[in-house]
């Protein structure tokens, strides 16, 4: 049977910001049936942009404000964080994907300046080395590539993070047992479920989202507050050590 010829197959027929579907025959019965339905034109902006701009806005502002309801566990993760790094302690963290690209920028902002000058601060994503990773990864196996760096790194007292939107990374869940194995405190960062990393962990911050995305952008929030409220207390520890002391 000959193949139909559909609208737009050929390049030239495409405006220029969809010529990506050119060839492409259900991108193009899938943008069909949406311009029938929206009444969308090919060559104009297409109104459902601005809808997932509104929809997308709306729903990360209802999870930011379920996330209210973590305030105790916040409050208590960002405690403990506080007084490892007061007490020359370090904190350790480790995810995979966006979790991991969390982690790095997490880190980053302890070592380098979240928004007050201090000294640096101890913090290490275990995200980073790659030659530990594909050394680790290639000669034992993927699920010990973050516990294998907390079996060499981690101290009690220390403060170890991981980082997993469904809750159930295994590597994560490796690493966090390493932790708690020697004496540090564990954080579980997940999604609503909590998945195992929740389980294992002495405190966990839950995102109220079953959305990958959402769940992410909870989680780059929540480590911002963390690096806020851990600068904060390393800045008033500073300036109080540098007020004379009075007879």
């Amino acid at each position: 049977m000959r193949k139909p010829v559909l609208p737009f197959s050929r390049i030239g027929a495409f405006p220029p910001h969809f010529a990506f579907l050119a060839g492409n025959d259900a991108a193009v019965l899938h943008l069909q049936a949406a311009r029938q339905s929206r009444m969308i034109r090919l060559g104009d902006p297409m109104p459902l942009t601005l809808d997932i701009f509104r929809e997308t806005i709306a729903s990360h502002l209802a999870v930011v404000e379920a996330l209210r309801q973590e305030g105790h566990a916040f409050e208590r993760i960002a405690t403990r964080m506080s007084e490892a790094i007061l007490s020359g302690k370090k904190i350790l963290w480790c995810g995979n994907g966006g979790s991991a690209a969390d982690s790095q920028h997490l880190a980053a902002e302890l070592v380098g300046r979240f928004n007050k000058e201090r000294r640096a601060l101890p913090s290490l994503a275990l995200s980073t080395n790659t030659s530990i990773l594909t050394a680790i990864g290639n000669d034992y196996s993927y699920d010990v590539v973050f516990r294998r760096q907390v079996e060499a790194m981690c101290q009690a007292g220390d403060v170890v993070v991981g980082i997993s939107t469904s809750g159930n990374s295994r590597n994560v869940v490796m690493a966090l047992e390493a932790a708690r194995e020697r004496g540090a405190f564990t954080v579980a960062f997940s999604g609503q479920s909590g998945g195992k990393i929740a389980e294992i962990a002495d405190a966990s911050l839950r995102i109220p989202s079953n959305e990958t995305p959402r769940i992410q952008e909870g989680h780059i929030l929540c480590g911002h507050m963390l690096c806020d409220c851990i600068e904060r207390a390393v800045y008033e520890a500073e300036n109080a050590m540098k007020k004379p002391q009075t007879a």
